[in-house]
């Protein structure tokens, strides 16, 4: 499908922010041709420099500037929004956004696809009988759907009895150039010493939000620091992202003063120098869809320790590309880490084979013809 005006799609999402589901919008918009769609983004509450990802310089932000709780007036200013530009397809995302599927079909939008991302906090395991009873309201408005996991296929279609032709499942791509392996980091720490020759690593990137638990992470690194005290001074834990768990991070380190061992970085725009800094990668969620900072790691070269939630175990190969462990269980995630720090070889190993799983399954290619089949296929209907 090519044309001299694209269509239009509007990706309408909670927030543009430091995310995995962000993350992901942002490699589908600067890898899709610029000949086949054109894009606008609409945040329900706001956006920040992330946008900054985007290569495409024709791409609108719009913010709709949600109210907290129910807010009557977002839906008039996202169908003004909608009917001045008139996009052919509208994206929404996960649960905030579900609701503007119904804005798009009044407003007469014929391409309505729906994507499922992971859940929250709130509802981890998807069995919210109020949430399911509006997704279940919603669905014959969403003309297709599209879920980035095996698992949440699978709940689209017995839990929310979703028809299995409308359902695609994506997997994420990841960009296997901009995320490889390096010998030499390109960043400048605060900490002079941090990462010194002789240091190891213990990285996560993330919204340091609740589902997210980071205080876990906390939590085994000083189990960690108790079970290998004679490599207190190699080791480090480096966590990249922004959250309302940052603080307990911070203040759970200084509680044990070992708050010199830790870099919490905040949100950053050089992340793939800072994977390629870390020796081993960890991801402590609650819950999750498809993890896209698990694949950048992976492509990265590092080896993964991730709780068994969701679409983790679709991921991460147990014993061959990482370790899989319990939820807020810090106990099994330190002697996860411990068969790292103490195994040079094992790290090696899963390091190698983590990168080659990355380039045979999860290329940026397969995700990009994916979502273009769904879109193309809806301007056909």
């Amino acid at each position: 499908m090519m044309s001299t005006n694209p269509p239009l799609i509007f990706h309408i999402i909670h927030r543009f922010g430091m995310g995995g589901l962000e993350n992901g919008l942002v490699n589908l918009i600067n890898h899709i041709p610029e000949n086949r769609y054109r894009h606008a983004i609409v945040c329900l509450q706001g956006y920040t420099d992330f946008r900054k990802r985007l290569n495409r310089d024709d791409i609108q932000i719009y913010d709709l500037a949600k109210k907290d709780g129910q807010d009557f007036g977002m839906y008039l200013r996202l169908a003004k929004i909608i009917r001045k530009l008139r996009p052919a397809i509208v994206h929404t995302r996960n649960l905030s956004a579900l609701e503007s599927q119904l804005v798009a079909t009044l407003v007469g939008v014929k391409g309505r696809v729906h994507g499922e991302h992971g859940r929250d906090i709130y509802d981890l395991h998807g069995k919210n009988w109020k949430y399911n009873l509006l997704r279940k309201l919603v669905q014959p408005f969403v003309g297709h759907y599209i879920a980035v996991s095996q698992d949440l296929q699978t709940w689209l279609v017995d839990t929310i009895e979703v028809k299995p032709e409308k359902v695609s499942q994506i997997y994420n791509g990841v960009d296997n150039i901009k995320f490889h392996p390096a010998t030499i980091p390109g960043i400048s720490p605060p900490q002079a010493d941090f990462f010194g020759d002789d240091s190891l690593i213990i990285g996560s990137v993330g919204r340091m939000a609740a589902v997210k638990d980071y205080p876990n992470l906390v939590r085994a690194f000083l189990e960690l620091l108790d079970m290998a005290p004679t490599m207190r001074d190699r080791l480090r834990l480096l966590i990249v992202g922004e959250g309302e768990s940052r603080t307990e991070c911070l203040e759970m380190m200084k509680q044990y003063n070992m708050d010199h061992l830790a870099w919490f970085t905040g949100e950053r725009n050089d992340i793939p120098e800072l994977m390629a800094a870390m020796d081993i990668f960890v991801l402590p969620s609650l819950g999750e869809g498809i993890s896209n900072t698990i694949l950048e790691a992976m492509s990265s070269g590092l080896p993964v320790v991730a709780t068994k939630v969701g679409g983790n175990l679709e991921l991460v190969q147990e014993g061959e590309t990482g370790y899989l462990v319990p939820p807020s269980d810090p106990e099994a995630m330190a002697q996860a880490l411990f068969n790292y720090v103490t195994n040079p070889e094992l790290r090696n190993n899963h390091s190698q084979a983590a990168r080659e799983f990355i380039d045979r399954s999860f290329s940026v290619d397969a995700m990009v013809q994916g979502y273009l089949s769904v879109y193309d296929h809806l301007l056909t209907k």
